[in-house]
């Protein structure tokens, strides 16, 4: 299916995250893809930005023709835009969706169709760098898999997962960026009230997250390794490490992760 034809429904920030990712991988190219949303300011940014992708406002009988429709949409918007191309797809369409918390029976339910993709994607994929992982209902094939995997990899790590996971999946790295966000701003914080200038303390705290981040994904260590490797007995870290344990800062990040699952569970 590397040649499929693809509608997104949605031209939002990570339907521009996944389709520039299939375009800068290679994995598609701009005559395959057309982009469907009635927004004009998205308009003018596909327009501005990937000239030669189609765009239209709406779907209609000139989008039937299509290989894959991947829905880009809130949650909300889920029931009726598939109920939109229940009249478009048949069996030898792929229907994926991002919409976090929508289960593939409320898909399949809704579209009327059985042939389902169900993906977590999160916002680093904007900048190639995203954690995505997918779910498949029981009538989409080997090569829907190949295909999905093949066009998230080009925006960054994939893995296939049950559906049971997803909630877990959207905790952690679906909403991950939003804790991480927080972190290096209070990270940033710290270094103003520390003294620094505050683009200054900005980059040290952003760049010492991704650094970090960088060598537990490329050494393989534990985290828990490498955070003993830079606390020195008596040192500065393990004092600062100390405040982080009595303040909660580890139960807290537990919490968050587990309260996102759940209320993704009841999106769903």
């Amino acid at each position: 299916m590397k040649k499929a034809t693809v509608v997104v429904i949605g031209g939002g920030q990570m339907g521009r995250a996944l389709v520039g990712g299939m375009l800068a991988s290679g994995f598609a190219t701009a005559e395959q893809i057309t982009i469907v949303d009635p927004n004009p300011d998205s308009r003018q940014w596909w327009t501005s930005q990937h000239p030669t992708v189609g765009f239209g406002d709406r779907l209609g009988s000139e989008n039937a023709q299509a290989d894959i429709f991947l829905l880009a949409v809130k949650p909300h918007l889920i029931p009726h835009v598939a109920a939109e191309i229940a009249g478009l797809v048949d069996q030898t369409k792929l229907v994926i969706s991002i919409a976090a918390g929508v289960s593939l029976q409320t898909l399949c339910e809704h579209a009327g169709h059985e042939r389902v993709i169900r993906v977590m994607p999160n916002t680093p994929s904007l900048v190639g760098a995203g954690a995505s992982a997918f779910c498949v209902a029981a009538a989409a094939t080997d090569d829907d898999c190949r295909w999905i995997e093949q066009a998230l990899a080009g925006v960054g790590t994939v893995a296939r997962v049950a559906e049971a996971q997803m909630d877990a999946v959207t905790g952690l790295s679906g909403s991950g960026p939003a804790y991480i966000c927080l972190v290096i701003e209070a990270l940033a914080d710290g270094g103003v009230l520390a003294g620094l200038p505050r683009p200054l303390a900005m980059t040290l705290a952003a760049q010492t997250v991704l650094g970090t981040a960088k060598m537990v994904t490329e050494t393989g260590r534990h985290p828990a390794e490498l955070k003993d490797a830079v606390a020195s007995p008596g040192g500065t870290t393990i004092a600062a490490l100390k405040v982080l344990e009595e303040r909660g800062l580890r139960a807290a990040l537990i919490n968050a992760v587990e309260t996102s699952a759940r209320r993704s569970g009841e999106l769903g």
